[in-house]
């Protein structure tokens, strides 16, 4: 018989994470759950090459269609750096390639774009949350170099050519944050960033490569932020910002993934502090097709079991609606076609030549 959450889960908008180095019982329990969309990976979750490449099919063991993503930038956030790994720069030394010869740093973008999805598909995962959007005031300690630079049109061009070495490894992307975290000072993993400005500086600087991009970006992440000109709430649960603005205004049709709910700036929602669940069926009504609770699963992860059960409740309650359109955008993120293993990469001339191109 089936389930009345299986006739009403047409649309798995759960990214969630798993403690260690290979899957438990209850992990696999919450892999078959019809609402989890999708592993986010962490360094805990790396040993070394081998390791992680038989985590990553133990998880399409479960479900072929689990989307298998990890923040992996380069610079200091890269979560894989050994056993065979390149250490890619961060953002900001492209920027300052640019400076010095701007079609030279674009070919070498598109190089470090190629490596880094070429060796993540390697070893099973599909998608990495790069590249950042993000303007570099010089003010965020949380966005600095992981950042282009400042001029949007640089950020742009760059952004654009490290997404081409993306698609050349079969794997798509995540521009973030959207519509832009670099002006404030304060981190949204620890505080609620505000920024004061108006849209229409906003637009006119800091999301105006998410309208230069709409032809290339294949998903968008939005910031924990709050603009209070244009929503008392943070952008990542304003249908203004996700549906009106980003969806109408700026052309984007790709899919919209929340920001860790386990952060800050996530669960205070109209002055109030809201459960993970709760969270999540604002960050769905908002606009976002998935949402991620990171961080959860160390010891028993009772909150991602309480996130399901209460994303269950919600769905069969009318609370929030499964959306075909959004499941269609998740698959549409999963990598077509085979990726060649490590030893078989590690030969080809492509991936020879970008790794010459990358420092």
């Amino acid at each position: 018989m089936t389930s009345p959450l299986s006739q009403h889960a047409q649309h798995a908008p759960l990214i969630i994470d798993v403690a260690g180095l290979s899957l438990s019982k209850a992990e696999r329990t919450r892999l078959k759950h019809p609402l989890t969309g999708g592993i986010i990976l962490f360094g805990r979750n790396w040993q070394d090459r081998q390791q992680l490449g038989t985590l990553c099919a133990e998880i399409k063991s479960v479900r072929k269609d689990l989307l298998i993503c990890v923040d992996h930038e380069g610079g200091r956030v890269q979560r894989f750096r050994s056993d065979g790994f390149t250490q890619l720069p961060p953002m900001r030394a492209l920027g300052q390639n640019w400076i010095k010869d701007q079609l030279a740093a674009t070919n070498a973008a598109t190089a470090c774009g190629y490596v880094l999805g070429a060796e993540l598909r390697a070893c099973g995962v599909d998608l990495s949350f790069t590249p950042v959007l993000d303007l570099d005031y010089g003010e965020s300690s949380v966005i600095g170099d992981r950042a282009f630079g400042r001029d949007p049109r640089v950020v742009t061009l760059l952004a654009k050519s490290l997404m081409h070495g993306l698609l050349q490894s079969g794997m798509a992307n995540c521009g973030k944050h959207f519509p832009g975290h670099g002006f404030v000072k304060a981190d949204s993993h620890t505080d609620i960033p505000v920024d004061k400005r108006s849209l229409k500086a906003i637009l006119l600087d800091d999301a105006a490569p998410y309208q230069w991009l709409n032809t290339t970006l294949t998903s968008v992440m939005p910031a924990h932020v709050i603009y209070p000109k244009v929503d008392a709430r943070p952008a990542g649960f304003s249908s203004q910002w996700l549906n009106f603005i980003l969806r109408s205004q700026l052309g984007f049709g790709g899919a919209i993934f929340s920001d860790d709910l386990s952060m800050a700036g996530a669960r205070l929602i109209d002055g109030k502090q809201v459960s993970y669940s709760q969270a999540a069926v604002v960050a769905l009504n908002a606009g976002c097709d998935m949402v991620l609770l990171c961080n959860q699963s160390v010891g028993e992860g009772k909150p991602i079991d309480e996130l399901l059960d209460g994303m269950a409740e919600a769905l069969l309650k009318g609370q929030w609606e499964a959306l075909e359109a959004s499941e269609l955008r998740r698959l549409a993120l999963l990598p077509q076609g085979r990726a060649p293993g490590w030893d078989e990469l590690m030969v080809q001339p492509a991936y020879m030549h970008a790794m010459g191109l990358v420092s």
